[in-house]
C-alpha cells in the first residue's frame, strides 16, 4: 500500500480527517445561529424614521429621567426628610410561644428552657423567647423563658408549675 498523496496545504487525507490539520481560525457558526443587530434609524427599508419609537410623544423625542412621574410630585419628594426620632430600631423582639404549644410539647411536664424549646422547634436559636397565655396547661412545668405574659403565669402556677425569668 502506498501513502496517500499530501495536498496543496500539505497535510495528509488521515490528516485531515481525524480534526488535526483544523484551526481555530477554521471554526464558524452554524448557518443561521448569528442574527444581525437591527441597525435604526438606516432609511426607509428597516426600521427607518421613527426607529421603532412610535410617532410623536416625548418617548419619541427623548427619555424622561429614572423616577419621572408625568408632571406628578415624585414619590422621592412626597416622602418626608428625616424629621423627629423613631426607637425602633432599638426595640426588643421576641419570639412568642404559646402556653398550647408547651402542653403540645411537654405532655409529661418537666424542665423548659430555652435550649430546650429551640431543640424543639418552637423557637428560633439565638433569640429573646415570650411565653403567652393562649391555651391550657394541665401538668407541671418548670418554664424558664426571658418575659411572661401575666395569664400564662397564672396558668402554670395554677396548673402546679414554676416560672423562671431570665434577665
Amino acid at each position: 500500500m502506498t501513502n496517500p498523496e499530501p495536498t496543496n496545504t500539505g497535510t495528509t487525507d488521515d490528516q485531515q480527517a481525524s480534526g488535526r490539520g483544523l484551526k481555530l481560525h477554521h471554526l464558524r457558526p452554524a448557518p443561521g445561529a448569528h442574527k444581525a443587530k437591527t441597525r435604526l434609524g438606516r432609511g426607509e427599508a428597516s426600521k427607518g424614521k421613527t426607529a421603532g419609537r412610535g410617532t410623536k410623544g416625548t418617548k419619541a423625542r427623548t427619555q424622561v429621567h429614572l423616577g419621572f412621574e408625568g408632571g406628578q410630585m415624585p414619590l422621592s419628594r412626597r416622602i418626608p426628610k428625616l424629621k423627629g426620632f423613631s426607637n425602633s430600631g432599638f426595640r426588643t423582639t421576641y419570639q412568642v410561644v404559646n402556653t398550647r404549644k408547651l402542653a403540645e410539647l411537654y405532655p409529661d411536664g418537666g424542665d423548659v428552657t430555652p435550649e430546650s424549646m429551640v431543640a424543639k422547634g418552637a423557637a428560633r436559636k439565638g433569640e429573646l423567647i415570650k411565653v403567652l397565655g393562649t391555651g391550657d396547661v394541665s401538668v407541671a412545668l418548670r418554664v424558664t423563658a426571658h418575659a411572661f405574659s401575666a395569664t400564662a403565669v397564672a396558668k402554670i402556677e395554677q396548673a402546679g408549675g414554676t416560672v423562671t425569668e431570665l434577665s
